[in-house]
């Protein structure tokens, strides 16, 4: 029942966007509310453009050419059926490569190491690395009105214990497009992934992943934002354990320690669907990201 009410009016969102970004006259590089700020996003620090004002905006492009760690804190809090609180730890370094004068790739690895409540009667907490995931965003240089990217995303089944992970080689399509239109920054990224080889006593996996995000740039480098992570596994036995859908939001800043600019955020998220087979009911985002411009 919910996926109805949901994706419905989801797809019918997203469909707007769209129309209004091929629609409505924008450019990157325009004024902005604190005056003529150029900056196009792309992670390139060329001349002209402001080097904060690029720089903010590089960290909020997925496929921008900007090489960053993100140390990304997840505090899951009432998990599991003794509402415990699960924690995650994601490194997520990304690396771009420019492969010709049409064409960069993106590439993000994400790291996570879990802290996972009691998820049985008798068993005990587990803490070790989840399963490794790996993608790869081909973008084209000059992207013009709507910035994008595209490739494949494969999750490895290196969990060091098995209530760490599937156990299982998955891999799928991966996509995220967005725009930015003065002091905004709105978009969303999408993948779904599958199960295709790997222990054979462990359920199928298929899962869906959706992140919009929408930001609002003010002065000295701070911003609000919202970037909701919104998951379905198609696999599960109930339609009840099946999605995961949290609003929220938070705050976050650049600063810089020494020559090295750093990239603070915290936010807080509440699940408004969550599965009932021990998923939590709000979550607390915590990401350090160093940042290493051109």
């Amino acid at each position: 029942m919910f996926s109805n009410l949901f994706v419905k009016p989801l797809c019918i969102c997203m469909t707007l966007l769209i129309a209004i970004m091929l629609t409505e006259p924008f450019a990157l590089a325009e004024e902005v509310a604190e005056g003529e700020v150029l900056f196009d996003g792309d992670g390139i620090f060329e001349p002209g453009e402001d080097y904060d004002a690029e720089l903010v905006r590089s960290t909020q492009n997925p496929v921008s050419m900007l090489i960053s760690v993100p140390f990304q804190n997840l505090w899951n809090f009432n998990t599991g059926p003794r509402d415990k609180t699960q924690y995650i730890l994601n490194i997520q370094p990304v690396y771009p490569i420019s492969l010709n004068d049409d064409w960069n790739l993106i590439t993000r690895t994400i790291i996570p190491i879990l802290s996972q409540p009691q998820l049985f009667p008798g068993g005990d907490r587990e803490t070790g690395l989840s399963d490794i995931q790996f993608s790869a965003f081909f973008a084209p240089t000059e992207p013009g009105k709507i910035i994008w990217g595209a490739g494949p995303a494969i999750r490895l089944p290196t969990a060091t214990d098995d209530v760490l992970g599937s156990e299982k080689w998955s891999a799928g399509p991966s996509a995220v497009a967005l725009t930015m239109r003065g002091p905004w920054v709105f978009g969303a990224l999408a993948q779904n992934i599958w199960s295709f080889a790997g222990d054979d006593d462990r359920s199928h996996v298929n899962q869906f992943l959706l992140q919009p995000f929408i930001t609002y740039n003010l002065p000295d480098s701070w911003y609000i934002t919202s970037s909701p992570i919104i998951t379905a596994d198609w696999a599960a036995d109930d339609s009840d354990d099946r999605w995961t859908v949290p609003i929220g939001g938070g705050v976050g800043k650049i600063f810089r320690i020494g020559k090295l600019p750093i990239n603070c955020s915290l936010s807080t998220y509440y699940n408004v669907e969550t599965p009932d087979n021990g998923g939590p009911d709000w979550q607390i985002r915590f990401q350090v990201q160093f940042l290493f411009p051109k």
